[in-house]
């Protein structure tokens, strides 16, 4: 069996791994083994909460909704609910938007709901 030079190869994974563990302290960002453990859990943790992040911030649009139904005399589950009682398809994102940005409009779509509530 031939023997393989895998050098150009190695040394671009090593390369590439040293660069992603550059803001790492000491020997993590120095060496190749701490720095290749380093790389993967971080890598690890960025896969993780990219997910997360996606609870987290419809976590934030209720506190948004919520804050902006009191308001105006609601419950955050009352205007929800109201809101599909009236069939009024605007999702958690919109309205938290909405309640930040155009109270006005928050105000009108918060009657559509009184009304049908």
């Amino acid at each position: 069996m031939p023997r393989v030079k895998s050098n150009v190869a190695h040394h671009a994974r090593k390369k590439k791994i040293m660069r992603a563990a550059k803001g790492a302290r000491g020997a993590r960002s120095k060496l190749y083994k701490p720095a290749k453990e380093t790389v993967e859990r971080g890598m690890q943790y960025a896969y993780r909460d990219r997910r997360k992040k996606k609870g987290e911030f419809r976590s934030l649009w209720i506190t948004r909704i919520n804050a902006a139904c009191r308001m105006h005399g609601f419950s955050y589950s009352g205007f929800i609910a109201a809101l599909k009682k009236a069939g009024v398809e605007v999702n958690r994102k919109v309205l938290a938007d909405l309640a930040v940005k155009d109270m006005d409009a928050f105000a009108k779509i918060a009657e559509v709901a009184r009304a049908s509530a």
